[in-house]
C-alpha cells in the first residue's frame, strides 16, 4: 500500500511534536533547580540530582520503551509514559528533600519520559521516505526545544506568584492531560505502506533492517554511541545550570530568558540540523556541529555579559538540538526503520550517561570553585575527541 499525499503521517507527526512539547517540561529545570537552592536550601549538586536521575532513566527506559512501541504500537505506550511523567511531577509537590525529589521527578517521571519519547520519533519517521528522515526527525524533537520558550517563563511565574509545590501540582496537570491527548493520535503505519516521494519520483532505497542484537555486532553502533556521549556532555551540562551560569558569569537574576533563547536555538537546530543533513549526509552534519560546538565551549568563560553570554548560549542551542535530528536520522539510515524504535532506544542511551556526566560536572565545579570555566574546558575536549572519531563512521554493509 502507498499514500501519495500521506495525511495520516503529518498528523502522527504533529502529534508526536505535542508529545515532545510536554515532555520538554524537564529543560526549564534550571528554573526550579534556583527556587530549590534560593528557597529551600538545596546545594547545586544535591539540586542537580532529580533532573540527572531522569535524563539517565529517560535514556535507558527508552530502549524498552522503543521495543514495545515497534511491537505493540506507539499509543499504548505514550499512554503509559504520559500518566507517569505527569504523575511524578504532580507527587513531587511532596518531596520535601533531595531523596524524595529523586524517587517522584527522577525515578516516575524519568519512566514515564522514557516510554513516552520512544514512542514519538520512531512513529512519525515510519511514515514517510528516506529522504525526509532527517527532517521529520527535526520537527518532532523540536518540540522538546520549543517548550521551554513557554514552559520556562510559566515555571517562572509560577514559582514567583506561589510555592515550589504549587508549581509542581500545576505542570503535573498540565503534563498528563496534554500527554493523554497526544498519545491517543499516534499509530504506526499499516503493514506493507510504502510512502511514495513527492511528484512521484522514486523512493530512495532504505537500508537493510538490522535487530538491536545484529546491530550491537556493527563497529558504527559503537563509534555512534560514543560519539552521541562526548556531544552532548556540553549542552547538559548548560541546560541544567543555565540560570545559575548567568548568575555566576553576569550577576543578572534574568537567567529564565537565557533559558528561553537556548530553547528557541534549540528547537532551529533539531529542524535545520535535519533538513541539512537530509542534503549534505549525515557524518558532515555531525562533523560540523561538533567543531562548532568545541569552539563555543572553549570561549564561554569569556562570556561575562548578558549580551555574550545569551550569543554562546544561541550557537550551544542550535548544536546541541542539532544533535536530536541526525542521531535517530543517522540509525535510521545506517540500520533500517523497522526496529528504529529500539535500535535507536540503545543509541540514546549514551545521551543518558552524558544527562549524568554534564549536569554533576557543572554542579561539583561550581561548588567547589564557585566558577563553570574548568567544567567548559572538559566539555570542549569531548567535543573534539567526537570530532576525530566522527571521521571514522561508515554505513554498515549487512552480509546475506
Amino acid at each position: 500500500m502507498s499514500s501519495n499525499r500521506n495525511v495520516s503521517g503529518w498528523v502522527v507527526t504533529m502529534a508526536a511534536t505535542g508529545i515532545n512539547l510536554i515532555l520538554g517540561l524537564i529543560y526549564s529545570w534550571s528554573v526550579i533547580k534556583a527556587a530549590l537552592v534560593k528557597d529551600w536550601g538545596w546545594t547545586n549538586t544535591e539540586a542537580s540530582l532529580p533532573y540527572t536521575v531522569c535524563v539517565a532513566l529517560l535514556a535507558f527506559m527508552t530502549v524498552f520503551g522503543g521495543r514495545l512501541q515497534d511491537k505493540f504500537g506507539p499509543r499504548i505506550v505514550a499512554l503509559t509514559g504520559g500518566i507517569l511523567f505527569g504523575s511524578g511531577i504532580l507527587l513531587s509537590m511532596f518531596a520535601t528533600t533531595p531523596f524524595t525529589m529523586v524517587l517522584t521527578f527522577g525515578v516516575i517521571s524519568g519512566l514515564g519520559m522514557g516510554f513516552a519519547y520512544a514512542s514519538a520519533t520512531p512513529s512519525a519517521i515510519k511514515w514517510f521516505e528516506a529522504r525526509k528522515k532527517g527532517l521529520i526527525a527535526g520537527i518532532v524533537v523540536a518540540g522538546i526545544g520549543l517548550s521551554s520558550v513557554y514552559m520556562a517563563p510559566l515555571a517562572n511565574y509560577l514559582l514567583r506568584l506561589s510555592t515550589v509545590e504549587n508549581t509542581f501540582l500545576i505542570l503535573g496537570i498540565i503534563a498528563i492531560f496534554f500527554l493523554v491527548v497526544f498519545a491517543l493520535i499516534l499509530r504506526n503505519p499499516p503493514a506493507g505502506f510504502v510512502p511514495v516521494a513527492k511528484q512521484g519520483r522514486p523512493v530512495v532505497a532504505q537500508s537493510d533492517d538490522y535487530t538491536w542484537k545484529e546491530m550491537m555486532k556493527a563497529r558504527p553502533f559503537y563509534l555512534l554511541w560514543m560519539t552521541y556521549l562526548l556531544s552532548a556532555t556540553a549542552g547538559l551540562m548548560l541546560i541544567g545550570h543555565i540560570v545559575s551560569i548567568v548568575k555566576v558569569q553576569t550577576n543578572s537574576d534574568k537567567g529564565f530568558w537565557i533559558v528561553v533563547i537556548f530553547a528557541i536555538f534549540n528547537t532551529v537546530g533539531r529542524v535545520l540540523g535535519g533538513f541539512l543533513s537530509d542534503k549534505m549526509g549525515r557524518t558532515t552534519a555531525l562533523l560540523m556541529v561538533f567543531v562548532i560546538q568545541a569552539i563555543n565551549m572553549f570561549a564561554f568563560s569569556f562570556l561575562t555579559t548578558v549580551p555574550t553570554l545569551a550569543a554562546g548560549i544561541a550557537v550551544a542551542g542550535l548544536s546541541y538540538g542539532a544533535l536530536f535530528a541526525l542521531f535517530p536520522a543517522t540509525t535510521a539510515d545506517f540500520f533500517g526503520i523497522k526496529n528504529l524504535g529500539v535500535n535507536y532506544g540503545f543509541v540514546f542511551t549514551s545521551w543518558g550517561i552524558a544527562g549524568i556526566i554534564g549536569p554533576i560536572l557543572g554542579g561539583m565545579v561550581a561548588d567547589i570553585t564557585g566558577t563553570y570555566s574548568a567544567s567548559y574546558v572538559v566539555a570542549g575536549v569531548m567535543l573534539l575527541l567526537a570530532a576525530m572519531i566522527v571521521k571514522f563512521i561508515k554505513a554498515p554493509h549487512k552480509v546475506a
